[in-house]
């Protein structure tokens, strides 16, 4: 599956993960992760990763040295762009539970449908997915403005401050393309994956119809692909929970 770098243009031009005046395993961990991820070719491994990173981030916030900082930079633009930015992927995590919820659903149908060789059942389906595909399109375009307003490159601060800001929008940066690639892919574009479980989950909104295929192979990818479903159900499940905790514990850090 292509998708697009995972590396911000702040880090690109300069920027490093690091912090001169004290060093801590959460930066070298959060690099570390980032580059297992960018490296994984299936969706679980990518939504497993960025759960990952949030977690590095969680460690680095619980020095106080970088809560001191945070403090101090209670009331400028980029804290707001942060705790912005997380509502935002917030609400991209809800629209692909739900997203997800309604597949699961459709594919169930969709097998009962099969097996019972229920003509109107497969018409259905192709409705819900028509459906579907407005709920993705959607969130697609608010993903697009949510990446307009993660720019913190004209920031004039020390080199600590810019590495813990650099840090939180890299993960916000890297959730909005992993969330863009999820939606994409599902909707049934033209994009490829070495990965034969996830290229499954493509034919959820299939361009062929489903009756063409034999009835046999439809019932056993449908099955795997229900399996399928329900494993990143879970993954996104628990990035959502990942997400409320980091954003608490920064506001938990603003407000003392």
């Amino acid at each position: 599956m292509a998708f697009s770098p995972l590396r911000s243009k702040a880090l690109h031009h300069g920027r490093s993960l690091s912090f001169p005046s004290q060093s801590h395993p959460s930066v070298s961990q959060f690099n570390e992760n980032l580059a297992k991820m960018e490296a994984s070719t299936t969706m679980e491994a990518k939504l497993n990763g960025l759960r990952n990173l949030y977690s590095d981030i969680d460690d680095l916030l619980m020095l106080p040295h970088i809560q001191h900082i945070i403090a101090q930079e209670c009331q400028t633009k980029w804290i707001d762009q942060v705790l912005d930015g997380y509502i935002g992927l917030l609400d991209a995590c809800t629209t692909a539970k739900d997203l997800f919820s309604q597949i699961k659903q459709q594919v169930q149908e969709l097998l009962s449908a099969l097996r019972r060789n229920d003509v109107n059942g497969i018409n259905n389906y192709h409705i819900s997915k028509k459906k579907s595909k407005k709920m993705i399109l959607k969130s697609l375009k608010d993903l697009r403005s949510l990446r307009c307003k993660k720019n913190v490159s004209s920031l004039e601060k020390d080199d600590e401050t810019m590495a813990l800001v650099c840090m939180l929008k890299e993960a916000e940066s890297v959730t909005i393309d992993v969330f863009e690639g999820l939606l994409s892919y599902v909707m049934g574009n033209n994009v490829q994956t070495k990965s034969s479980a996830w290229s499954l989950v493509s034919k959820i909104l299939p361009s062929k119809k489903v009756s063409n295929q034999s009835e046999e192979t439809d019932l056993n990818e449908l099955k795997e692909m229900d399996s399928i479903i329900q494993i990143l159900e879970e993954e996104i499940e628990c990035l959502f929970r990942q997400l409320i905790k980091t954003r608490v514990f920064l506001l938990n850090i603003l407000n003392h």
